[in-house]
């Protein structure tokens, strides 16, 4: 192989159809046979890439640290290739592993993107890192095992909740996430989405609300509501998101002073206990109006919209529990609290005008 850069390996058995091998190299050799792949969204909102951010202060620690005699690195860089590999296997389980370099790496780092910067800011100390290694015959695979490696550690969650949707066959605790995220992305970067670009998502970092307050909304309805029924339908996403984005423009209209321009400490609206707790309202007015459409959503929040405090006043919670309206937190007793408030005060809404027809 011409332009190819050799190593000694060791193979260790774990999966038949993912060759999996370490070696030792520099960081030098590392840049040149691998890459890092940052999660970006293009233009039209596609996700590529999957890698967090740098963070500079870990990379500082570990350079200094690493610029010592006495330092040591013994955990390795974990790299995946999807092709320029090619293997020569021994019956004893080693070999070598050679990676075609002639048009740029083959490979990403999947984990020990701070340890490889760090290292690569010595360029004159000859170190060498172990480096684990795995073949994946599709991008979707590689993808799927950086999110099962990565799951356990202290990666930021909402970048493993961005990549689920770009994988199959996952666990089945990861299964209802995957359908959460991929209605959060279609809402964050659909053109039509009355909520594009406000949610905040490692590749959307200016959003305003939570992605996790909307993935909350989303699976809550997913188990016991809405999406629930409409789940099993061949155009699901389509239909779910239509459901959302007729709610949710609702509610900007009917609290436009709560919404436009405000963020989650200027108004409960579009913090994540109150984005949570409308979920709730909307399952309610599902439920007890039918309502599906942007305008019958209107209707049915206007009935409490003299009845909330998103961004002065209090909430009278009843029983003398009277809280003023920015002492509202993102916790699970303030989030159930405020829920049965704006459930329970529609559905009095409700009554008081069937009584009045």
């Amino acid at each position: 192989m011409n332009n190819a850069l050799e190593f000694q390996a060791i193979f260790s058995h774990q999966s038949e159809a993912i060759p999996v091998f370490s070696f030792v190299a520099t960081a030098k050799d590392i840049q040149k046979f691998a890459r890092i792949d940052r999660a970006a969204r293009s233009f039209d909102g596609i996700l590529r890439g999957f890698q967090r951010p740098q963070i500079l202060n870990h990379i500082r620690e570990i350079k200094t640290y690493l610029a010592g005699d006495e330092a040591l690195l013994p955990n390795p860089i974990v790299i995946a290739f999807t092709e320029g590999v090619t293997i020569q296997r021994n019956e004893n389980g080693t070999g070598v592993i050679s990676v075609d370099v002639s048009d740029g790496p083959k490979g990403w780092i999947v984990d020990g993107q701070q340890r490889f910067f760090a290292l690569s800011e010595l360029p004159d100390k000859h170190f060498q890192v172990f480096v684990s290694g795995f073949v994946c015959e599709t991008e979707e695979e590689l993808h799927r095992q950086f999110i099962l490696i990565n799951n356990t550690k202290p990666l930021p969650k909402s970048l493993i909740y961005e990549l689920l949707p770009r994988v199959k066959d996952l666990p089945d605790r990861l299964q209802a996430r995957s359908t959460a995220a991929s209605l959060v992305e279609s809402l964050n970067f659909s053109p039509d989405s009355c909520l594009r670009g406000m949610i905040k998502q490692q590749t959307n970092p200016t959003g305003i609300i939570g992605d996790t307050a909307i993935q909350r909304v989303i699976m809550n309805s997913l188990s016991d509501g809405t999406l629930r029924m409409l789940y099993t339908a061949e155009d699901f996403k389509e239909k779910a998101s239509t459901l959302l984005n007729n709610f949710f423009g609702a509610v900007i209209e009917t609290f436009p002073d709560a919404w436009h321009e405000r963020n989650p400490t200027t108004s409960r609206l579009v913090h994540g206990a109150g984005i949570v707790a409308m979920g709730y309202l909307m399952e309610a007015m599902c439920v007890i109006s039918g309502a599906k459409t942007k305008e019958s959503f209107m209707e049915e929040l206007v009935l409490i919209k003299d009845r909330t405090a998103w961004t002065d006043g209090q909430w009278d919670f009843g029983d003398n529990d009277i809280r003023k309206w920015n002492s509202i937190q993102n916790v699970a007793r303030d989030i159930r609290q405020l829920s049965q408030y704006l459930v329970s005060e529609y559905k009095l809404a409700v009554r008081q005008q069937r009584r009045r027809t």
